[in-house]
């Protein structure tokens, strides 16, 4: 019953107020690497398409945080492999591709009392002929200059996909063709899915309404109801755990036949230095991370005397007191990185979540209306440390399908499904496929005897053997769940699999583990987390609703009513299920939404502190969340003397928190369009 209420308080805003309508052939949300080469090659094959590209951020590039070595395959493919021409063929000054790869790249061995050892490089991880970026955020402004200025794709940064809009007629499920197929072909899953049902076909997206109180008020002169894009065709290119990619894939099941996905977070810095090697290229294992947590450092050397580091950790880590931050603070104390930045200044700083699942967690990539492209469905090859070339990829895969069936009134993308399989993506991440799970593998003997010791030292063992002698051609395909139960629970986002595998901090738990003691900070090597949010350049508008809503996954799609359905005529807009209840008075919803706000943040609280440590308050890149002591018990909202506080301002969209907080009620939805970090050289 609350529920409905909060709801009807949404309707009264904004369910009846006139909003603006664009129609355009092809829709992309997202304006990164998948975004934009699908754009690009779109109008490469059919220019008289309109192709409108919708980006969150406050211009292109400035969400954009990677490495970055670039496989440049897939950006040869779209723009040609001589790029001494580009200059001159596309008008938009040199693009900034950094510098070659010197050579293959080292691997090191960090160990705990300050030593480097030399290590083999496996093979996949091979960087000859690939390009060190100087930014990729760079690189995306320049493509999207390509898209604009050549070829006429129109991009409107700042506005940021809100809600997914459905159509009234309903047609078969994807599941009806590819049912039994996916998890056969691709991911391995025995699962089967038996889809007789219709559904709706998605038609495009509502941006969000500007000018919004953080009281859920329109505020006086400032409110803009948000946009309907309508479009025959809508790409999803949001990259990881994208905010509508996720209802996407729970709506129509496309985990279905896969396995969960799980996520790494990486952590970056820019530093400038009296001197570099430009293509230089090593990455790190061991130090800071212990033998039961994935991950590894990186260190590249750019143009202009600029260095990029950082640190990818495995959100799977069970350990709640765990901050990723600070082990990317304590890995630069080690005397590697001390000789390395001694006389450097770091200049930038960034975090974002990566896909680690690969092919085993891949959803069905089609759906009616629309598909799944790049980090949104989730195509990095974590052995090669590498995504950018595949997310390229499929954004041009799926621009290819178009293309084939642009004259159809309701087009289906499943051409783009099948040709991802004879594709070079999909043999690439088949070859590795097993890697990554083996890292935290309890039923694969003889290294099922290091899963409960060292489970990294089994999974190195275990890629060693299988990259380098087998090449993925072994007869089977390990799944990152536990048990069938497991994948079933968690394949469809929420629970996720990272927040299911993290274990109690309490001592009264059997289970429980022992709190990570971390090194002071020294300044300028290491920083407390506040110094390092000021390098990202973040804004929000304070006066707004907080876009990181205390929900689960499938409470905020019951609010947001699941659909916005698009009505006969001239197109308006209803939301299911909610007319009937916009008789309840504004000031009843107000008192029990205010009464459901402090039942959520008092269990909120008790189960994170309780029990695990107040994870949040460590895991977060950008000091979002805090757990303070409650000067007012008596408010309901706290407990045990504590209460949740939500920064927002400070979010740099990392997604961390909406897939580790052990409670699952954190879902990150889109702020006002343009708030964020303003990422230049990361």
């Amino acid at each position: 019953m609350i529920r409905r209420h909060m709801r009807c308080r949404r309707t009264l805003h904004t369910l009846h107020t006139p909003r603006a309508r664009d129609s355009t052939d092809v829709l992309i949300i997202g304006g990164g690497p998948a975004g934009l080469c699908a754009a690009i090659r779109l109008k490469q094959l059919t220019p008289t398409l309109r192709v409108v590209v919708l980006e969150k951020g406050s211009e292109l590039g400035s969400h954009i945080l990677s490495g970055c070595v670039l496989d440049p395959s897939s950006f040869y493919r779209l723009l040609g492999h001589d790029v001494s021409t580009y200059e001159d063929k596309y008008g938009c000054g040199k693009p900034p591709l950094g510098v070659q790869a010197r050579g293959q790249g080292e691997m090191v061995w960090l160990t705990d009392r300050g030593r480097t050892v030399g290590i083999p490089h496996p093979p996949q991880m091979g960087n000859r002929g690939n390009w060190v970026l100087d930014s990729l955020s760079g690189l995306v402004r320049w493509l999207g200059r390509v898209a604009e200025e050549v070829y006429g794709v129109e991009v409107y940064a700042g506005f940021g996909g809100a809600r997914v809009v459905y159509g009234e007629e309903k047609e078969e499920s994807p599941w009806v063709e590819w049912g039994g197929r996916w998890g056969k072909e691709v991911t391995g899953v025995k699962d089967r899915v038996e889809e007789k049902g219709k559904v709706r076909r998605v038609v495009g997206v509502l941006t969000n309404d500007v000018g919004i109180s953080k009281k859920g008020d329109k505020r006086e002169g400032l409110f803009t109801p948000g946009m309907f894009f309508q479009s025959k065709l809508t790409l999803f290119a949001e990259g990881a755990h994208g905010s509508l990619s996720k209802s996407v894939i729970q709506k129509f099941n496309l985990r279905a036949e896969s396995d969960p996905q799980t996520y790494g977070i990486g952590i970056k810095e820019v530093w400038r230095t009296s001197s570099s090697v430009p293509g230089s290229i090593t990455h790190t294992l061991g130090f800071p991370l212990d033998l039961h947590t994935y991950g590894g450092g990186w260190v590249y050397h750019l143009q202009q005397n600029l260095l990029s580091i950082g640190l990818v950790v495995g959100l799977d880590y069970a350990n709640p007191t765990r901050s990723p931050y600070r082990d990317f603070q304590k890995l630069k104390h080690h005397p590697y990185f001390r000789s390395l930045l001694s006389d450097a200044t770091r200049v930038a700083y960034g975090a974002r979540v990566l896909t680690e699942g690969g092919l085993q967690s891949l959803p069905l990539l089609h759906f009616p209306g629309g598909a799944l492209i790049g980090d949104s469905a989730g195509t990095v090859n974590v052995a090669k440390i590498k995504g950018v070339h595949n997310a390229m990829g499929t954004g041009m895969l799926a621009a290819e399908a178009i293309a084939q069936v642009s004259s159809s009134s309701t087009p289906s993308l499943s051409s783009y499904t099948s040709s991802f399989l004879t594709s070079p993506i999909f043999s690439e991440l088949y070859s590795i496929r097993n890697l990554r799970p083996s890292f935290h593998q309890p039923n694969l003997f003889p290294f099922s005897l290091l899963s409960q010791t060292a489970p990294v030292l089994g999974g190195i063992i275990y890629s060693g053997i299988d990259s380098l002698l087998f090449k993925g051609r072994v007869p089977f395909t390990l799944s990152h769940a536990h048990s069938p139960d497991e994948r079933a629970r968690c394949r469809n986002s929420a629970p996720s699999l990272d927040s299911v595998r993290t274990q109690p901090a309490s001592s009264s738990n059997s289970n429980s583990v022992p709190p990570i003691d971390y090194p002071a900070y020294e300044p300028p090597l290491s920083t407390d987390l506040l110094t390092s949010l000021a390098l990202t350049n973040t804004f929000h508008e304070e006066d707004q609703p907080e876009h990181l809503r205390l929900l689960t996954l499938e409470e905020a799609t019951r609010e947001d009513s699941g659909q916005a359905v698009l009505g006969v005529g001239l197109g308006q807009l209803r939301f299911e299920d909610e007319e009937e209840e916009a008789v309840s008075t504004l000031e009843e919803n107000d008192e029990k939404n205010d009464g459901e706000r402090e039942g959520r943040r008092r269990a909120h609280t008790k189960l994170n502190v309780s029990e695990y440590a107040s994870l949040l308050e460590r895991a977060c890149p950008a000091g979002v969340y805090e757990y303070v002591d409650d000067p007012l018990p008596q408010s309901g909202e706290g407990w045990g003397g504590k209460k949740l506080v939500i920064n927002a301002q400070n979010c740099i969209h990392c997604k961390l928190c909406d897939i580790k907080v052990p409670s699952q009620d954190i879902t990150w939805t889109v702020p006002e369009g343009g708030g964020g970090p303003g990422y230049t050289i990361t």
